[in-house]
């Protein structure tokens, strides 16, 4: 109760301390704005409320009653955006006894911490993709509340899944615990129980749909990459969820699964390890976005070279999924694939969302694509492109700076100095 107090006191100070002033100018040495390509020196970002009101050439002297923020020597962009993440979880060499010990009032109590830890790295809206229960649905509206602090959250709710699949929350358990899942635990295995999950799901709250179309790395299981629905089954989910303005995200690791899903309309591919040539050519015809979360691929293969962090039925698949899904992004992005910033965060540690940045440049994609893919494309594909993803007048002022160039060193990402929330600091100089 006291570590909630506390939240809930520091994100009144930050909104009473933007309030406090007649405009909030912001001088950034440079800018990335996310819609350009060219970076911008030397400017005043003026927000006033929780709006950008004004972006200026130089740097405009203080009025009464302003505030400068001083960024000279930083680069300025929009808020990060992420869209894999899990919020109310983090996994660890104890996740399966959490399994058992911890209540979703304990997932949500964690995800005030994760939330908290996203904002501060400079993610300022994520996806979240797969919780227990409505934890994360619950975080959602506490944050949208002003309760505490933490990035505007689009959340899935439970991942859909079938018997044994990747999201059956009762694999690994002994069979007198509990009885077999259903629809109402988005555990489904025909084209009407595809449809009522759905439906469920809405009833929950839930912004989007996520299903589990083949095996995964950390489920009690023994595949990885079997494809775990019929075409008929996805093709229900995908048309139900247009029924409720829902868009579809697909994990999917093997080759045969991701074309399922992708044949049967969903709108991304997540981690797509084993995508072949005809299922890129696939994403490419049908407009699918791949969120590829090459992060939590290096994190697994790292976490399997320590003996007995994994269960021996997880480790072989962690060996083997983890280096693959940097040369699948890679050569995905050379081939054309429409890619959007996803970490899977949650898998690896919250706050290190980042790290992604760093390794899609290894891979090959320029500096400034791989900002683009969290900021003005993740906009537009969540459809708030309206009032985020750039930095322009009018838009709301999601704001984070990192010291330096990124484009010339992209570690600078993972130094997010300065946060701003709707026209909130929450970290800054």
């Amino acid at each position: 109760m006291a570590h909630r107090a506390l939240a809930c006191s520091l994100a009144v100070i930050a909104a009473v301390s933007s309030s406090a002033f007649a405009a909030t100018l912001i001088h950034a040495g440079r800018v990335i704005d996310g819609a350009s390509k060219e970076v911008t020196t030397e400017r005043t970002i003026v927000v006033d409320g929780d709006r950008i009101t004004a972006m200026e050439q130089g740097y405009r002297a203080p009025g009464a009653g302003d505030r400068v923020v001083d960024l000279r020597t930083s680069t300025v962009m929009p808020g990060l955006m992420d869209m894999h993440v899990h919020i109310t979880s983090e996994y660890s060499a104890r996740n399966e006894l959490d399994r058992y010990t911890k209540n979703d009032v304990d997932r949500v109590l964690d995800g005030v911490q994760f939330a908290e830890r996203t904002l501060l790295a400079g993610f300022t809206t994520v996806r979240d993709v797969g919780s227990s229960g409505k934890t994360a649905t619950t975080l959602r509206d506490a944050i949208n509340a002003g309760k505490v602090r933490g990035p505007r959250i689009f959340a899935s709710g439970k991942s859909i899944a079938t018997t044994g699949g990747h999201g059956d929350p009762t694999n690994g358990w002994a069979s007198h615990l509990q009885p077999p899942p259903g629809f109402t635990d988005s555990v489904v295995n025909s084209v009407e129980e595809a449809r009522q999950a759905v439906r469920q799901r809405y009833k929950d709250g839930a912004d989007l749909i996520k299903i589990t179309a083949t095996g995964g790395v950390l489920s009690i299981a023994k595949s990885g990459l079997n494809p775990q629905f019929t075409e008929e089954e996805i093709r229900a989910i995908v048309e139900t969820g247009r029924d409720y303005g829902f868009k579809v995200a697909a994990h999917a690791h093997g080759a045969e699964g991701i074309k399922r899903a992708v044949r049967a309309g969903v709108a991304t591919i997540e981690h797509g390890t084993f995508m072949d040539d005809e299922g890129m050519a696939l994403m490419k015809k049908h407009g699918t976005f791949y969120v590829p979360t090459v992060t939590a691929g290096r994190w697994v293969y790292e976490q399997a070279q320590k003996p007995g962090f994994f269960p021996d039925i997880v480790r072989p698949k962690a060996l083997a999924v983890g280096p693959q899904i940097q040369n699948t992004f890679g050569k995905a992005y050379r081939g054309g694939v429409k890619i959007l910033f996803g970490t899977d965060t949650g898998v690896s540690s919250h706050g290190q969302n980042a790290r992604e940045f760093v390794l899609m440049v290894e891979a090959g994609m320029p500096a400034m694509e791989a900002i683009q893919s969290a900021t003005s494309a993740t906009a537009k594909y969540l459809e708030i492109d309206d009032r985020l993803g750039t930095l322009q007048a009018g838009k709301l002022a999601d704001i984070v700076a990192v010291p330096g160039d990124p484009l010339a060193d992209i570690t600078a990402m993972q130094r997010v100095t300065f946060v701003m929330k709707d026209g909130a600091v929450y970290k800054g100089p």
